[in-house]
């Protein structure tokens, strides 16, 4: 077989598309169906959840390494751009939001929170675009936080200074003369 692409050491943050931001707190070697297995056993705090991935599946399920700072970099300044408005149904949208949160993808989850954004002086969101805006922010906070070792609040704060401050721009241009 090929020599392991992936290689994690315990205590790394890494990220795990379904779920977001975790740390391998363990390797464990475990018999299952008669077959010796090496796992990654990660901890997510914010869903006090423990989930084992066989050190051959942590590519294929899409586990990473956080972003690169180019990165993170490149999912800050797509908070700063335009909203992007579609006017497909919301069912559809909703899908949409859900696979991008759920790739892992940095710089697809800072897009779903631009796009979701409310400033103060918007119309207000409706509870399922709220609950989608949230996980996506959440999600995005957690890897930010992880990088710049700082907590999930602080991250949050500076995404929504970031958000409020694009959104001053982008909506000083509908206003009437």
């Amino acid at each position: 077989m090929a020599a392991k692409a992936l290689s994690f050491d315990v205590g790394d943050y890494v990220v795990y598309p379904k779920h977001g931001v975790g740390r391998v707190i363990e390797l464990q070697k475990q018999e299952i169906a008669g077959m010796q297995l090496e796992l990654y056993v990660l901890r997510f705090e914010k869903e006090k959840m423990t989930l084992r991935v066989p050190t051959n599946k942590a590519e294929s399920v899409g586990m990473r390494k956080l972003s690169s700072d180019k990165t993170l970099k490149e999912a800050l300044d797509t908070l700063k751009g335009k909203p992007k408005v579609k006017r497909t149904m919301w069912s559809r949208r909703a899908q949409e939001y859900e696979a991008k949160i759920n790739s892992g993808d940095l710089v697809s989850i800072a897009e779903v929170v631009r796009d979701l954004f409310r400033a103060e002086d918007q119309p207000e969101q409706s509870y399922s675009e709220r609950q989608i805006f949230e996980a996506a922010a959440s999600r995005l906070a957690r890897e930010l936080g992880a990088m710049e070792e700082t907590d999930e609040r602080g991250a949050l704060d500076k995404i929504h200074d970031i958000l409020r401050k694009a959104a001053a721009i982008h909506n000083k241009d509908k206003v009437p003369a």
